[in-house]
C-alpha cells in the first residue's frame, strides 16, 4: 500500500507534491521520491526513508512557473527499500509512480529485457515505464502518446495506480486506475491533483472525481480526458483526519473493511490458478527439514497456531508453536532439521527477534513472515515472505491478522506440495478456494450492521467464553483478545471441547459464550458443547451458517464448503463485534489504554 500524488499548475511543484505526501506517509514510509518537469526538463529526487529524508535532500531545489510533477511513498512489495527501488523509476525520458502489484511485471520485463533494455531496480513498477517508451518510440503528438499508453496499461495484469509524465508531452500527466485508489482533483484556471486519498486534496482542490477501476486518461492544464467515460466532478469537503481514514470512523474500521483488498495483494504471483509459487522460496528450501518451530506473539501466535494445523493436515511435517516471551527462557532443544519459523507484523517484537537470533545461533534454517521489508527480523533472518497488508495505524490489529494467516495457508500448500505430501489436483482444488477469500470477507462485511445492534446487549457481565474447535480454536483466542484489546471487558479463548474441564463452572446468565460453529469441521460436537453451557445459563451469541435453536442471539455466516472461508469471515465478525462494543463503552478503538503497536521491550 503506497501513496501517490501528482500536480499540474504555477505554484512551487515540489512543495506540492511534499505536502501531498505528507498527508499519504501512512501508507508507506520506506522511501519516498518526486519528479518534477518544467520547460521540458525532468528532475527527480529519491530518499530512503521517512518523508523527511526527501525534504533535506530537495532543501535548495526550487520551481519556478507553470510545470507538472509526480510523487510517491513507497510500501515495499517487490524489491528492497533502496533509493534505486524507490519511486518515481525512470525511462530514457519519462518518469512513473504506481500504487499496486503487477502480476505479469516479469513477463514484461524478458521481453524488454530482449529489447535491450537495462532495469535498474528490483521492483514491478520499473516495467511500466519501459514498456510505455517501447510503445510510444514513434509517437508525434498527444493522441498517439496516449495510445501508446493505453496500450501499456492494457498489458498488466494486476491492481495499480499510475501516474507517468514524459518529456514528450511536458505538460502533460497520463494516469490509470485499476484496484488502487486514486482520485482526481481541480481549481479554476488549470490547476489540477492527483493524490491516493481526499487528504492531500482537502484545502487545495475546490472539486474532486473518484475513478473508477478501469479508468485511464490524461490531464493538461486546458483539458481532464477520460475513458471509458467523462470523469464526473463533485465539490470536496471534510477534514484531513477523516480523509485519512477513508470516511471510517476509525483506522481499526477503515482497515477491516480493506481486508478483502491487501488479501488480493497477499495473494497476488503467488495463488496461481493450479498452483502456489514463492519467490522468495527456492525449490530446495526444504532439503534437510523434516519439522517446523513458530515462534510469535499476540496476534501472530494466533496466525502461529491456526497453522499448525494446516501443515500437519496438508504438509504431513510436525509442528511446534511457541510463544516467543516464553521460548527463550525455557532452554529449548534446537535441532537443525527443524525450520524456525518467526512471525512478527513490525519486524520488531523484542521477543521474537531474540528467539529467532537463537535459532541462528544453533544453526536452524530461518524464515521470517513479516509486514515490514526493512525491519530487524526480515533482515536478519535467512529468508522471509512478505504479507502486503500495507501499513497498519489501528493497534488491535485485523488487515495484519488476516494476510499472516493467508501467507501461512499458501505455505503450508507450497510445502506440501515439495514433500508430495499431497496430489497435484489437491494443490488446485486449495487454489480454488483461496481465490475465493477477497469476495468472502467482502461479503462478511454486510453482518456489520448486525454487529453494531448487537453491541448493546454485552456491555456488562463478567466475562466472555470465545469457544471453537480445530482451526476454530485459534480463531476464538483471537476474537477474545480483540474484545479486551479495545474493551477492556475480560475475555477467554477456549478449545470448545475443554469447557466440561473447569471453565463451565463458570457459566451463568451474566456470562457470554461466542460460539464458532462452522459446518464444515466438527459442528455437532461444537453444537453438543455449546448445549452445555446453555444449559447452565450462559448467554450464547452463535456465529454459524446455521440457526442454533438454544442461541439466544446469533449471527448467520454464508454457507461455504471449505473451513478457511469459514474462518475467514468469522474473524471478521469477531472483528465487527469487538470494535462495535468497544464503541458503544466510548473507547478510541485506534489508540486502546496501555498498548503500542510494535512491543520493542521484553
Amino acid at each position: 500500500m503506497c501513496g501517490i500524488v501528482g500536480y499540474i499548475g504555477s505554484k512551487e511543484i515540489k512543495n506540492e507534491l511534499i505536502e501531498g505526501l505528507r498527508e499519504l506517509e501512512y501508507r508507506g514510509y520506506d522511501s519516498a521520491g518526486i519528479a518534477v518537469m518544467q520547460e521540458g526538463n525532468i528532475k527527480a529526487f529519491k530518499a530512503v526513508g521517512k518523508l523527511q529524508n526527501l525534504k533535506e535532500k530537495t532543501k535548495n531545489f526550487k520551481t519556478i512557473g507553470p510545470g507538472v510533477g509526480i510523487g510517491h511513498t513507497r510500501w515495499a512489495t517487490h524489491g528492497k527499500p533502496t533509493e534505486l527501488n524507490a519511486h518515481p523509476h525512470m525511462g530514457k525520458y519519462s518518469y512513473v509512480v504506481h500504487n499496486g502489484i503487477i502480476e505479469n511485471y516479469r513477463e514484461i520485463k524478458s521481453e524488454l529485457e530482449k529489447d535491450g533494455v537495462q532495469f535498474l531496480s528490483q521492483t514491478d513498477t520499473e516495467v511500466i515505464v519501459h514498456l510505455f517508451e517501447k510503445e510510444a518510440a514513434n509517437a508525434k503528438d498527444i493522441k498517439e502518446l496516449y495510445d501508446a499508453f493505453k496500450r501499456t496499461i492494457d498489458r498488466l495484469d494486476g491492481a495499480y495506480a499510475v501516474l507517468l509524465i514524459t518529456q514528450k508531452a511536458p505538460d502533460t500527466i497520463f494516469f490509470a486506475r485499476k484496484g488502487s485508489p486514486m482520485i482526481i482533483g481541480r481549481n479554476p484556471g488549470g490547476e489540477i491533483y492527483f493524490a491516493s486519498s481526499d487528504a492531500p486534496l482537502i484545502g487545495k482542490a475546490e472539486e474532486v472525481a473518484y475513478m473508477e477501476d478501469g479508468t485511464v486518461g490524461y490531464a493538461t492544464p486546458d483539458t481532464i480526458y477520460s475513458e471509458p467515460k467523462p470523469l464526473a466532478f463533485v465539490p470536496l469537503s471534510g477534514d484531513k483526519l477523516r480523509a485519512q481514514k477513508g470516511g471510517f470512523r476509525f483506522f481499526m474500521e477503515k482497515e477491516i473493511y480493506e481486508q478483502y483488498h491487501v488479501i488480493s495483494d497477499t495473494m497476488i504471483g503467488r495463488v496461481l490458478d493450479k498452483d502456489i509459487a514463492f519467490e522468495e522460496l527456492s525449490e530446495n528450501f526444504l532439503e534437510g527439514i523434516s519439522r517446523i518451530k513458530i515462534c510469535a506473539c499476540g496476534t501472530s501466535y494466533h496466525a502461529a497456531l491456526t497453522s499448525s494445523y494446516l501443515f500437519e493436515r496438508q504438509a504431513k511435517m510436525p509442528v511446534n508453536v511457541e510463544i516467543a516471551s516464553e521460548f527463550r527462557y525455557k532452554d529449548p532443544l534446537l535441532d537443525t532439521d527443524t525450520l524456525f519459523i518467526v512471525i512478527s507484523q513490525s519486524g520488531e517484537t523484542a521477543d521474537t527477534l531474540e528467539a529467532l537470533k537463537m535459532a541462528k545461533s544453533a544453526g536452524l534454517k530461518t524464515l521470517a513472515i513479516c509486514n515490514v521489508d526493512n525491519s530487524s527480523i526480515v533482515r536478519l533472518a535467512d529468508t522471509s515472505i512478505l504479507t502486503r497488508a500495507g501499513i497498519e495505524k489501528g493497534v488491535a490489529s485485523t488487515k495484519a491478522f488476516a494476510t499472516q494467516v493467508m501467507v501461512l495457508w499458501m505455505l503450508s500448500l507450497f510445502f506440501a506440495k515439495r514433500t508430495k505430501a499431497i496430489a497435484p489436483e489437491t494443490v488446485e482444488g486449495e487454489t480454488s478456494f483461496m481465490h475465493q477469500v477477497p469476495r468472502v470477507l467482502k461479503d462478511a462485511l454486510k453482518v456489520h450492521e448486525k454487529c453494531k445492534r448487537l453491541s448493546k446487549r454485552y456491555l456488562h457481565g463478567h466475562g466472555f467464553f470465545f469457544i471453537g474447535r480445530d482451526i476454530f480454536y485459534p480463531l476464538a483466542l483471537e476474537g477474545a483478545l480483540k474484545l479486551k484489546e479495545i474493551s477492556y471487558l475480560h475475555a477467554e479463548g477456549y478449545p470448545a471441547g475443554e469447557m466440561k474441564h473447569g471453565p463451565i463452572a463458570l457459566a451463568d446468565a451474566e456470562l457470554f459464550t461466542v460460539a464458532l460453529m462452522p459446518k464444515t469441521i466438527l459442528y455437532d460436537k461444537t453444537k453438543s458443547n455449546v448445549e452445555e453451557l446453555s444449559a447452565r445459563d450462559s448467554t450464547i451469541l452463535s456465529i454459524s451458517p446455521e440457526m442454533f435453536e438454544l442461541a439466544d442471539d446469533f449471527i448467520l455466516t454464508h454457507p461455504h464448503t471449505h473451513p478457511m472461508l469459514e474462518f475467514f469471515e468469522m474473524m471478521v465478525v469477531e472483528q465487527l463485534l469487538a470494535m462495535e462494543i468497544a464503541i458503544r463503552l466510548g473507547n478510541d478503538v485506534d489508540m486502546p489504554r496501555n498498548l503500542a503497536k510494535s512491543v520493542t521491550v521484553e
